[in-house]
């Protein structure tokens, strides 16, 4: 397919020329806007590979730093398209690439939660910190299984000049998959919190030494700051996870997909915000090391034993 430069391309974009209905995209990427993606999302993968080095957060690497990495994969071929619009490769490696590349993030959040939890105290979850783990980073394993091979069949269409939309369907059972598994996780972190703030737990009855007990941590300045950013960041990525699902229900030439502001505002700058929230709000700073309510009820056994004497 023969590329068209810039200039040219613009002036037939004026004109409301037929010809640039065949791009992919129905309308041509904004170059700056690129640009400006691509260096955000560098800028947030550079500092996050730090920041693992320095706390030694390894787990961030396949979450959020693949995360980066796939956002700056997706926003470098809309640079591409923005050159050469024409181009059917470039579309289907940034609509594959910008799809996928959020989930990884979602997953960090699950396992940010899970870590609150153990912190403050499990007796306050339906889940315990590890079945938070197991479960939903399973499922998210899943969407993003899924949504790999519906992007793998659309990009391969795209190429063969066919039909992308059965590999379109299969990237929206995984986004509503992963929208399902989010809006379940959000409702058990907020019955979480709100259990944590009405001292509620799950499990009143628990005993330690024949005395009702149930572990609790105090909600330091640290975990609160940690706790506000993922309820802000899940809050971002279901925004992004809605849009994304009402994008691909609308279908290849639809008017979402095909209006770039939709896109710049619901996707890319809303996964700017949550991943440059985990800059801000690093759980290696913020979650420091393992003790929790267990500390507490170390403590709260001493002081029992104390005044009995």
């Amino acid at each position: 397919m023969v590329a068209v430069d810039g200039n040219t391309l613009l002036s037939l974009v004026s004109r409301g020329d037929p010809a640039i209905v065949g791009t992919p995209y129905g309308y041509v990427p904004t170059q700056w806007v690129t640009i400006m993606f691509v260096v955000l999302f560098s800028i947030s993968a550079l500092v996050h590979t730090g920041q693992l080095i320095y706390f030694r957060t390894w787990w961030m690497i396949p979450t959020v730093i693949l995360c980066g990495g796939l956002e700056i994969l997706g926003w470098s071929a809309r640079l591409w398209s923005s050159i050469s619009p024409q181009m059917s490769n470039p579309f289907t490696i940034q609509i594959t690439a910008t799809i996928i590349g959020p989930t990884p993030l979602v997953a960090a959040n699950f396992i940010i939660l899970g870590r609150i939890i153990r912190r403050l105290g499990p007796a306050y979850s339906r889940l315990s910190p590890r079945w938070y783990a197991r479960l939903f980073l399973g499922c998210d394993i899943i969407s993003l299984v899924i949504q790999a091979v519906g992007g793998a069949m659309a990009s391969i269409a795209g190429g063969n000049n066919e039909d992308p939309a059965p590999g379109g369907h299969i990237m929206l059972g995984g986004i509503i998959f992963q929208m399902v598994t989010i809006t379940i996780y959000a409702i058990s972190a907020a019955e979480f919190f709100l259990r944590y703030r009405k001292n509620a737990p799950i499990s009143p009855d628990r005993t330690v030494e024949g005395k009702p007990y149930v572990m609790r941590a105090n909600m330091t300045s640290d975990l609160k700051t940690m706790s506000f950013a993922l309820v802000f960041s899940t809050c971002i990525l279901f925004i992004r996870s809605i849009y994304r699902t009402a994008e691909l229900i609308d279908g290849w030439s639809g008017v979402i997909i095909t209006t770039e502001v939709y896109f710049n505002l619901f996707d890319g700058a809303m996964i700017v915000l949550a991943i440059y929230t985990l800059n801000f709000a690093h759980p290696g700073r913020l979650l420091v090391g393992d003790s929790g309510p267990q500390e507490d009820e170390k403590v709260s056994q001493l002081n029992s034993r104390s005044s009995s004497v």
